[in-house]
């Protein structure tokens, strides 16, 4: 047996459906220089009027007088979420930032697959669906010079489209069911212990795997799985965190995923140890924001635009960037949602350009084909 074998074996077993296609023993290009980057999906539309508070805008309490959480001051205008209070020391660090009322070229349809593809895609919505085939992260990694070895990691619940093209990745689902007994789980790590790299890689998966109700638990070793990869030879790493859908009684429901994003970004931190980690953006995007009214059932509905966290030792942190549209319902997208003011790609464009030197011209042709840079700099030290 080999490990390409072992593989397919997994999948037989009761591997997840979603992720064993991308799984594969093929290594792919290590980023040239010492620089890190991580993009998190926060899949099922993050609230970001919730998670950064307005609280400047007058019109916020009027348009949600039912559910207006605790947070904390950032900046005199906006304040965070106190499920994220956590993050406040690398917010004072200068260590996080983020930007508001962002969104990608998705409108009006509000469908979390579709907003979700076209994220992922990073490419415009008028574009062919042939063209939104590939995710940007992948083409990112096709035009980085120096391709030596192992790169990225498409780490998730899910096939990441965002890691998907020509360029070779390596998946992992942090909820894989491997159904495998005691007994089974003995008799291949007896059958792979000649083999101490794929003996320590097999040993990961069952950690890793059948964590649900975990309490947290998740979102901490999927951390500190990206984290070893990532001191190691791995320089990109993206993985989604679910649960922001929250339609009803969104209190509550959001304290959950605002935990996982916490211990993630944290455990990204913990884990890589300063030194890495001051070479490291995280990114943390969402597929499209919410409504700006809560609803009847003390939720929020799809919107347009929302938020985006930024974080990481090579960020210039402590600031909220993108320009205010205010709340007031003529300035509302559709007389119902926050006005974007800026496109997520421009966000990640500049980060990439910072951390990689990637010129302007093959950021808007080939990264993030359609795109017109037009954000202002300032978010990479």
């Amino acid at each position: 047996m080999d490990r390409r074998l072992f593989l397919k074996g997994v999948g037989v077993l009761g591997c997840s459906a979603a992720a064993h296609p991308l799984m594969t023993a093929v290594t792919l290009a290590a980023t040239p220089g010492e620089n890190r980057l991580v993009v998190i999906i926060l899949r099922g539309a993050m609230d970001g009027l919730d998670v950064v508070q307005p609280r400047g805008d007058r019109a916020l309490v009027a348009a949600r007088p039912g559910m207006m959480a605790g947070a904390s001051d950032l900046d005199g205008f906006f304040a965070l979420h106190d499920g994220l209070s956590g993050l406040k020391p690398l917010w004072q660090a200068g260590e996080l930032a983020f930007v508001h009322a962002t969104s990608t070229p998705y409108r009006d349809k509000r469908s979390h697959f579709d907003g979700q593809d076209l994220l992922e895609a990073g490419t415009g919505s008028d574009l062919a669906p042939a063209a939104q085939r590939d995710g940007w992260l992948n083409r990112l990694l096709t035009v980085l010079p120096g391709a030596q070895s192992e790169t990225a990691w498409a780490v998730g619940r899910e096939m990441l489209p965002v890691l998907a093209g020509a360029a070779p990745v390596q998946a992992w689902s942090p909820d894989q069911d491997l159904a495998l007994s005691a007994p089974a789980q003995a008799l291949l790590t007896h059958v792979y212990e000649g083999d101490p790299l794929f003996l320590q890689a097999s040993g990961t998966a069952f950690g890793l795997a059948g964590m649900e109700d975990t309490g947290g638990r998740d979102a901490d070793l999927l951390s500190a799985f990206v984290a070893e990869r990532l001191r190691a030879e791995a320089r990109i790493a993206s993985f989604s965190l679910t649960g922001w859908d929250t339609h009803k009684a969104q209190e509550r429901a959001i304290l959950r995923p605002l935990d996982q994003l916490q211990r993630a970004v944290l455990g990204l931190k913990a884990g890589l140890g300063g030194d890495v980690w001051g070479k490291t953006v995280v990114l943390a995007m969402t597929e499209f924001g919410r409504t700006v009214r809560q609803n009847g059932s003390g939720g929020t509905d799809h919107g347009t635009g929302g938020a985006m966290l930024v974080a990481g030792g090579a960020v210039k942190g402590r600031q909220v960037l993108g320009r205010w549209p205010g709340l007031d319902e003529a300035d509302l997208y559709d007389r119902r949602d926050l006005m974007p003011t800026s496109d997520v790609r421009d966000w990640a464009a500049q980060v990439i350009a910072g951390l990689y030197g990637t010129s302007r011209s093959v950021l808007e042709t080939t990264v993030f084909p359609g795109l017109r840079i037009e954000a202002p700099p300032g978010l990479v030290l």
